[in-house]
């Protein structure tokens, strides 16, 4: 079994972490099918809003919309489907945090997440400041369909290693 080595320090805070008693009674229960459930359904919702978006960047969907306005509406849907799904999966992993740690493929969730959201940080301090200029069914500037070709990667990556991390039992 493959496993990520974990600082003696840091495993002693996941220890502590894994018995607080929200922690513990999160996995007695059927609080965590629960917090799963709606995980699932909050990661469904990001990435449909996502890739709404990201097509939209490549020109492969809904090319009668401006970036600007799909962004606009897609937007509030994104960002709260995003806080539903952190807050459901930090309480999924507070239940065995030493596990989730030392999980390659969890670790390289993390890491997809970072690249994803560096990727859109980018790509809002850059690019998009020239949105306005696009059109309404323009040919998107190749940084945009760049940006949003890796969003779709790094997002489908986060997917893919979310459902491994359950086969490195």
């Amino acid at each position: 079994m493959i496993h990520v080595p974990i600082p003696a320090v840091i495993e002693d805070v996941l220890y502590n972490l894994e018995h607080w008693p929200v922690s513990e009674q999160i996995g007695a229960g059927k609080l965590f099918p629960t917090f799963e459930s709606l995980h699932v359904l909050a990661v469904g919702m990001l990435l449909g809003s996502l890739f709404m978006v990201d097509l939209r960047l490549l020109g492969l969907a809904a090319r009668r919309y401006s970036v600007r306005r799909m962004s606009d509406e897609l937007t509030p849907w994104t960002f709260g489907a995003f806080a539903l799904a952190l807050v459901t999966g930090l309480l999924l992993v507070i239940v065995h945090p030493t596990y989730y740690a030392s999980n390659p493929a969890f670790v390289a969730k993390i890491v997809l997440l970072v690249l994803a959201g560096t990727n859109m940080l980018v790509f809002h301090h850059t690019i998009w400041r020239s949105v306005d200029g696009w059109g309404d069914g323009a040919v998107m500037p190749i940084q945009a369909k760049l940006a949003g070709g890796l969003s779709l990667l790094f997002w489908v990556g986060v997917i893919a290693m979310g459902r491994w991390i359950a086969f490195f039992l």
